[in-house]
């Protein structure tokens, strides 16, 4: 699995890149700068989310790592899977579940704008820990720089010009963005289905190796998230919106970081697509059960 490079050509990747910019300006338009005011009445709230997010979870990857010992290019797709800021369904799924959606919406919005530094710190930290993912990292000599500007392209400035839509044009903002969302996040699915289809012998060949490895890695994501959210004291709304953020990952901005800076090694992709795919199971049946609680 380590040797092995899935198949996308450049046009495909550049695609992906482009409907990726799409999904998150559909998801900014749903926001405004006055949803910024919760950080001064939650202070608490977003600070327990933002470190669950980078830095717990990636310390606990990197604990899982240690002891499940998988290969080098599934250990470093986990890890920049957990180096992603929490993706763009987990609003939703806070809504669904009866949690704080507006404190879900700043987490996800401070949490895309500072991931431009911290993802590609947490990726070159965490992975130059070990000799076996640090190997892979030197191999591709890795510029944390060019991450920087990879996602400042494809997921920030989308992002900031989506809030400014929303601010300054609200009329226009509510008349697309709900087609937006749909059209994009519909087609990002079905984009990553194309992705296993065209890889389809691989991803037989291995997802009973990976399928283990992405639910136990997920149920950590959402412990952590909980658990830090309890230990912090915060109330139940706000604890759901914490342990939804943080498992729920943008696994779609790691798949595009694994093709454009790993030539879509193996096991990094597999993890990648396999927790996209996996992440709206799981986040689904936990927002569902607390949806049925009192």
């Amino acid at each position: 699995m380590d040797e092995i490079q899935l198949n996308f050509n450049p046009t495909t990747l550049t695609i992906l890149n482009v409907i990726l910019g799409f999904v998150m300006f559909g998801v900014a338009l749903d926001m405004k700068l006055s949803d910024f005011k919760l950080m001064r009445t939650l202070p608490k709230a977003v600070a327990v989310g933002l470190t669950s997010q980078f830095v717990l979870l990636p310390a606990f990857t990197f604990l899982l790592v240690y002891l499940i010992e998988p290969r080098p290019s599934i250990a470093l797709g986990m890890m920049v899977v957990a180096a992603c800021p929490g993706g763009n369904l987990s609003n939703f799924m806070t809504h669904y579940a009866g949690g704080n959606t507006a404190l879900s919406v700043v987490m996800s919005t401070v949490a895309t704008l500072v991931c431009v530094v911290l993802t590609p710190l947490n990726i070159s930290f965490w992975g130059s820990q070990r000799a076996d993912t640090a190997a892979i990292l030197n191999s591709v000599s890795l510029d944390p720089f060019g991450l920087f500007t990879t996602i400042l392209i494809l997921v920030v400035i989308p992002m900031i010009i989506g809030i400014y839509i929303s601010e300054r044009h609200e009329s226009f903002a509510n008349k697309i963005k709900k087609g937006m969302k749909i059209f994009s996040f519909a087609f990002f699915i079905v984009f990553i289905l194309a992705a296993l289809a065209t890889n389809w012998v691989y991803f037989l060949e291995y997802v009973g190796v990976i399928f283990f490895i992405i639910v136990l890695h997920n149920a950590v994501a959402f412990f952590t998230g909980f658990s830090a959210a309890t230990l912090a004291g915060l109330p139940s709304r706000e604890r759901k919106a914490v342990t939804l953020e943080v498992g729920l990952q943008n696994s779609g901005l790691g798949l595009i970081l694994i093709f454009n800076y790993f030539g879509g090694l193996g096991g990094m992709a597999i993890i990648a697509a396999g927790w996209g795919i996996w992440h709206i199971i799981s986040g689904m049946t936990l927002a569902l059960f607390w949806s049925k609680r009192k």
